[in-house]
């Protein structure tokens, strides 16, 4: 297996597991509620490496990307009712990748920050224009492992790998108020809803149907899933780890996408922080490509349309026209004046909401023999799958209103 075809696997979960939001609650997570919040992310993991490994073999066997599915398993009104809100919450999302990119780059060379979002649409269009696919997530996939910066500076500050440890234990903080019992659900819920993004799904399925992915391409699913969405989850693990060793007895609170990449400014200078920041930038600009390419991906599935990055764009002009709309709102709406932050906290709970009405037609296809044949699910996958679809849907329940009541986690 060419080590270069898990880069579709590091690019969505370098930008799904380290994008803007990721960004800010890893290392929010740390410097309030120490390690305790790491079994979120363990967990959520698995979840995500059980749906994203579905996402794969569907489009590898039936061929069939998330919302071609949508459509038929969902019926009509509710799959264009999934289809609206997905769109809306993806748009939120990109948005606020774009504003995170113009915020690294004005830590990066001290220029404004709205033309620095408008420099970085521009530079995001031109490499989707112009790059086939593969080029696409290879270029992405792979500078977004600068990311590997935070890994190194929690290893150099000498952690309690044992305290660490015992973050994988689901647990609830001792001596909590009631206000910071509810903000740290909320944050559990967040947690939840950034990992196991919608996005993620769509553009890890069209991508398999990009790079003509058939059941001889089963195994390098199942790695690039495992590999990939693991990757991301240490990321995240590594920032979190730093929030809580570095900035939680300083009480500082990050709130900030460049107040987490001062986590590897402290144990390794000047370098570190420049290599965090270089990570952030690709890991943020992979994650709006992601967002702004699976608005396109859906729209078009959906009705039906010609797809694709592997077709010249004037091949697929309606799909060409889509992903360029949806850059085009997504700075439109930063140009607004909007705080990044407010972005985030509106992408993560639209983004929970439609979670399970995104992933229910994606396991009824796995699950169907008919369909799949011997590669339909097995008994693992299948109780995995409805297992998470609960969860996702509670969470699905529970994220508005922990959002109202703790203003978005800061109560």
């Amino acid at each position: 297996m060419n080590p270069l075809e898990l880069t579709l696997g590091i690019m969505t979960a370098v930008g799904g597991f380290v994008d803007i939001s990721q960004l800010v609650f890893s290392a929010q997570a740390g410097s309030r509620f120490g390690f305790a919040l790491i079994a979120a992310f363990a967990i959520s993991t698995i979840g995500i490496i059980v749906f994203g490994e579905m996402c794969g073999r569907v489009a590898a066997v039936a061929r069939q990307p998330v919302f071609s599915l949508m459509r038929h398993r969902l019926g009509l009104k509710l799959g264009l009712f999934t289809l609206a809100v997905s769109l809306a919450s993806t748009l939120i999302t990109c948005a606020a990748e774009i504003g995170g990119l113009g915020m690294i780059l004005n830590h990066l060379t001290g220029a404004p920050y709205l033309p620095m979002c408008i420099a970085s649409t521009l530079l995001l269009m031109a490499s989707m224009w112009i790059l086939p696919f593969k080029w696409i997530e290879r270029t992405y996939g792979l500078l977004g492992l600068f990311m590997i910066v935070f890994v190194v500076a929690l290893v150099a500050i000498h952690p309690p790998w044992a305290k660490i440890a015992g973050g994988f234990v689901p647990q609830v903080p001792h001596g909590l108020s009631t206000k910071e019992l509810l903000s740290y659900s909320y944050f559990i819920v967040a947690i939840f809803s950034a990992v196991m993004f919608p996005y993620e799904a769509y553009f890890y399925s069209s991508g398999g149907i990009e790079e003509e992915w058939g059941p001889k391409d089963l195994l390098t699913n199942r790695v690039t899933s495992v590999v990939g969405m693991g990757l991301g989850s240490l990321l995240s693990i590594a920032i979190l780890a730093l929030g809580a060793l570095l900035f939680a007895p300083a009480l500082v609170a990050p709130e900030v996408p460049g107040s987490a990449a001062l986590e590897t400014a402290i144990p390794l200078g000047k370098a570190g922080l420049l290599f965090a920041l270089l990570g952030m930038f690709f890991a943020v600009a992979g994650a709006a490509v992601e967002t702004c390419m699976a608005n396109a991906y859906s729209i078009s599935q959906f009705f039906g349309w010609e797809w694709g990055r592997h077709k010249k764009p004037w091949e697929a002009p309606r799909f060409t026209v889509a992903w360029i709309a949806a850059m085009l709102l997504a700075l439109l709406i930063v140009m607004t004046g909007v705080q990044v932050m407010n972005l985030v906290d509106y992408a993560v709970v639209s983004s929970i909401v439609v979670l399970p009405l995104s992933y229910l037609p994606l396991m009824l296809l796995a699950n169907d023999k008919s369909y799949m044949g011997q590669y339909a699910n097995k008994w693992l996958a299948k109780g995995l799958g409805w297992l998470f679809f609960v969860i996702v849907t509670v969470t699905a329940i529970a994220a508005v209103p922990l959002y109202l009541l703790t203003s978005g986690g800061a109560a």
